[in-house]
């Protein structure tokens, strides 16, 4: 299957204004599906060879948070999450006052290791997302490590966490689950289930096809699971999707989600309403460039907000040899 971004620029619905750059002073960002900022790559964050932690040359799956407004005396405006993937792995921690950067490297990096004793000791840790807990006060890392395992810690700062559980394994899924990873969890709520927290996630079978899964939870702790996709590479004409995130507009629910070099290497969007029924398959949000440092694939996007003005934070490049990289809507 093929997208027409075109087509999905006329389809999509209006959902509000779009956002203005303001004081950058650029023009007004064009609508994307759903009513979304277009997105327009910046430059790039982060390298793995010019980071002091770079056990494997490679880093992946940003999540960036403002936390000027939730934490005491922060490092930055914003913390950047980040790591490599490859063993050993590794939670590391960036800080900034822009999200277009400079960002400087936490210097007792990684904030969280393939070993935590007594907990667990794995082969790597990676895919780190941080939900600000607002009922709890705490910013709650998501991450995984083996890659049938999703673990949940806990921090009051930011820097140093306290580990809590495991919340996602293959157990939890069909039989014939491969892999429960690169989770990310939001304040979501959805009445007819008692939640107020949605998780999604990569999950992958015996098929090795890997499709976006789904949960919810009442308190961001425990949790149940979707025994079907809810988003499943097939219904995209893609081998593989992943990287996951939720956003919100006009009432409604949307993921975005990347897929894999060989479908595009894009990030699509699919409209799943505010209850997780809906199934509109939108196409592009986001088109790689054949450039650097992109190269025809952009991946795992986080989203935040800089004195008004939107911007994505994402992968950009093959996966395992790519960068950080940052793009104003």
């Amino acid at each position: 299957m093929t997208f027409d971004r075109r087509l999905f620029l006329r389809t999509a619905t209006a959902g509000g204004a779009v956002l203005a750059l303001g004081a950058r002073g650029a023009a007004p960002a064009a609508a994307a599906p759903g009513g979304f900022p277009d997105y327009r790559h910046v430059g790039t964050l982060l390298t793995a060879d010019r980071l002091a932690y770079n056990p494997t040359g490679e880093i992946i799956f940003p999540c960036i948070r403002g936390v000027y407004d939730r934490l005491s005396n922060p490092l930055g405006r914003y913390y950047l999450y980040y790591g490599p993937h490859d063993a050993p792995g590794g939670i590391c921690l960036a800080y900034g006052d822009s999200l277009e950067g400079p960002f400087t490297e936490y210097p007792g990096n990684p904030i969280v290791s393939s070993t935590w004793s007594p907990h667990y000791k794995v082969s790597h840790v990676a895919s780190p997302h941080v939900l600000w807990n607002a009922d709890a006060r705490e910013m709650w890392l998501y991450f995984h490590g083996e890659n049938t395992t999703t673990r949940l810690a806990r921090s009051t700062d930011g820097v140093r966490f306290s580990y809590d559980k495991t919340v996602l394994t293959t157990a939890m899924l069909p039989a014939g689950t491969t892999e429960a990873s690169y989770a990310r969890v939001f304040r979501h709520d959805l009445p007819g289930r008692g939640a107020r927290y949605v998780m999604l996630f990569m999950r992958n079978t015996t098929a090795n096809h890997r499709d976006i899964g789904w949960g919810w939870s009442p308190d961001g702790r425990d949790w149940q699971f979707a025994q079907e996709p809810l988003i499943g590479h097939a219904a995209v004409g893609a081998s593989d999707l992943s990287g996951p995130h939720l956003l919100t507009r006009g009432g409604s629910a949307y993921v975005v989600y990347h897929t894999d070099k060989g479908s595009g290497g894009n990030i699509l969007i699919t409209e799943v309403g505010a209850d997780f029924s809906r199934r509109n398959h939108l196409g592009v949000f986001y088109d790689s460039r054949s450039g650097s440092p992109e190269n025809g694939r952009a991946a795992a996007p986080s989203f935040g907000t800089d004195r008004g003005v939107p911007y994505m934070i994402y992968e950009a490049g093959e996966r395992l040899s790519g960068a950080i990289a940052v793009a104003r809507g």
